[in-house]
């Protein structure tokens, strides 16, 4: 049993082998709170839940930090142009996000700190960088001195001297234009903080690295995030703790994007798809397992079709669950899951692989049903629940038992009417009236509902869309 995890940084497949046996730290690029959240955003959220609940399974005490970034450029530009507040417009947000990982599924994380809340972590290790070399104040601002640290980009793997510093980073007082800000001298107008520099706020990247320091120490296990934060923000993360003397991250993780039309999914493009509007239109659990399951190192092109796909998908391992439910009533999760299911995750968290397993038992257990196997269904049912739990798409969890985006109150009403319609159904079957009972099943069917005849009688279900 050993889980292996592609290595940003190695740029291969590694075996996992923690700090501290039995345990494992990761630490997570979190929300900017600037806007609600796409589901691009929502996908890294998922992906790593996903790994959390795999080494929580694999029996490790597992400490997951997934920050807040609630004061930046962006979110300082949008309380200028909306006239707000900007810690307005970053709270709205945060609970915008939080709301949309409950939604989907994902478990809170240990910690979830806030940048603003960690100045003073922020003034240390400016300090300690300062003093070691590496980080010089200009003009009220503190700059990394990218030149004194010899395995800058070793991340990206870029050339420094071929390297172009982001036009909006400045070079007013810099030594080299490829220095990167680690506090920004106050401007009108702006939130600043007290600091031995000078008033100010801080950098994006000094935030991670102090708030990675607080929570994990030193030395942790994994990084996380997006594919497109490999530069500059992993980069300058990396060269300000090692800087500063932390071994920092051990393993660098990243998941990539959603995609339109080939591009990454961004509210700068405009062909963002919001959390809250999309669960409008989209069971929850569905829309997890849209984002959830491809590999978490391959671009997931966004469109309704894959979404149905998805749907239909999900609703043929949802309709075996319920028809052994309602067979044999109350079944608890496997203490395993089966062997192939675990040595797909095992491998990269290979999630695609995982499902198929769950897929080939959900065939076998309609198989079982078929035959009148009890005990085989039983069976097949509990491995189907353990898999499931670890990909947090179990139908039967309390996460979704509650789950009303199809309107519980409203299935009730729906389940007499489609019923005095079946009883219709049924009779003219009796009577041997075989066209009406045909055009009854297909004016149900042209109405979205499945209906399936079994030896307890007939039972509806709604289709894909």
């Amino acid at each position: 049993m050993t889980i292996r995890l592609y290595d940003t940084s190695a740029r291969q497949i590694r075996d996992f082998s923690p700090l501290q046996p039995g345990c494992v730290s990761i630490y997570l690029c979190g929300a900017t709170v600037q806007a609600a959240p796409h589901i691009g955003h929502i996908r890294s959220g998922l992906n790593f839940d996903i790994m959390r609940r795999w080494f929580a399974y694999r029996g490790y005490d597992v400490t997951f930090v997934r920050n807040v970034t609630d004061i930046d450029d962006k979110i300082i530009a949008k309380s200028a142009d909306q006239n707000r507040p900007w810690w307005a417009i970053g709270y709205e947000n945060e609970r915008a996000f939080n709301d949309g990982y409950t939604v989907l599924g994902c478990l809170p994380p240990t910690y979830e700190p806030r940048a603003t809340g960690h100045i003073t972590e922020m003034v240390e290790m400016m300090r300690g960088l300062i003093e070691r070399g590496h980080a010089y104040e200009a003009d009220g601002s503190v700059y990394f001195d990218v030149r004194s640290w010899p395995s800058y980009l070793e991340l990206s793997r870029q050339d420094l001297d071929e390297m172009r510093q982001p036009a909006e980073e400045g070079i007013t007082g810099k030594r080299d234009p490829r220095d990167f800000a680690m506090w920004k001298a106050t401007k009108p107008g702006e939130p600043d903080w007290e600091t031995p520099w000078g008033r100010g706020r801080p950098g994006w990247h000094l935030e991670c690295s102090a708030m990675a320091h607080k929570y994990l120490g030193a030395a942790f296990d994994i990084h996380g995030g997006g594919l497109d934060l490999v530069f500059p923000h992993h980069e300058n993360e990396i060269a300000q703790a090692k800087a500063y003397g932390d071994e920092f991250a051990r393993y660098w993780v990243h998941n990539a994007w959603v995609t339109m039309s080939g591009e990454k999914m961004s509210k700068s493009l405009g062909n963002s798809v919001l959390v809250s509007e999309m669960v409008k239109r989209w069971r929850p659990i569905v829309l997890r397992y849209y984002l959830g399951t491809p590999h978490y190192r391959s671009m997931i092109e966004y469109s309704e079709e894959a979404l149905r796909e998805a749907e239909s998908a999900f609703a043929r391992i949802e309709g075996f669950v319920q028809r052994v439910v309602e067979k044999a009533g109350a079944v608890e999760p496997a203490a395993e899951v089966p062997l192939a299911f675990a040595e797909a995750m095992d491998d990269d968290l290979g999630v695609p692989q995982a499902l198929a397993v769950v897929h080939t038992t959900v065939r076998q257990g309609n198989s079982a049903l078929a035959a009148d196997d009890k005990e085989a269904a039983v069976a097949r049912l509990a491995e189907v629940r353990a898999m499931l739990g670890v990909l947090g798409l179990d139908p039967l969890d309390p996460q979704w038992a509650g789950e009303g985006d199809r309107g519980e109150d409203l299935h009730g009403v729906v389940d007499t009417l489609v019923r005095m319609v079946l009883d219709q159904r049924e009779a003219a079957r009796a009577r041997k009236d075989w066209p009406t009972a045909d055009a009854i099943r297909d004016q149900l069917s042209q109405s979205g509902l499945v209906i399936e005849d079994s030896p307890q009688g007939p039972r509806w279900s709604l289709g894909p869309r």
